[in-house]
């Protein structure tokens, strides 16, 4: 399939990434994932380190539109500052990174989908060793309304 409407993207990846379930739409298309996050505010540091992600940093670029919302992206041990983007802008987020969404935040991602499949993977991995700190599931999603409606 190349083309699909927003709200027909598979929840949670299709099944892949459970822990996110009414949070994160995603489907692989070609060499990208394509991706609707919907979130309550919400910090991933602690995500990216219990994941075992190398130096607790997100392996993947994110390509971007936010609807709603604002998303920090901090690039720990370096002295680069931190990008914001929020409601109206496109982004461009290099690997390395911990993403910190300050707000309810809805945002379209283009991403490429091994590299995305590695940070997905790796939260999944932080929900399921520490429920107790993750717990993205159990707070309620954003309501998404399509662009102009």
């Amino acid at each position: 399939m190349t083309a699909i409407r927003l709200e027909e993207i598979p929840d949670a990846g299709g099944g892949r990434w459970p822990h996110v379930a009414g949070h994160f739409r995603s489907m692989r298309m070609g060499d990208m994932e394509v991706g609707l996050t919907q979130v309550p505010p919400l910090d991933c540091t602690d995500a990216y380190s219990d994941g075992m992600l190398p130096g607790g940093i997100c392996p993947c670029p994110h390509y971007g539109y936010v609807f709603k919302g604002r998303i920090r992206c901090r690039f720990p041990g370096t002295d680069w500052p931190d990008e914001v983007a929020e409601t109206g802008m496109v982004y461009f987020f290099p690997a390395g990174h911990v993403l910190i969404y300050e707000e309810e935040t809805v945002a379209l991602e283009i991403n490429p989908a091994h590299a995305l499949g590695m940070r997905m993977d790796a939260m999944e991995r932080a929900a399921t060793a520490r429920p107790d700190r993750h717990t993205l599931n159990q707070q309620a999603a954003p309501a998404y309304e399509a662009p102009g409606g």
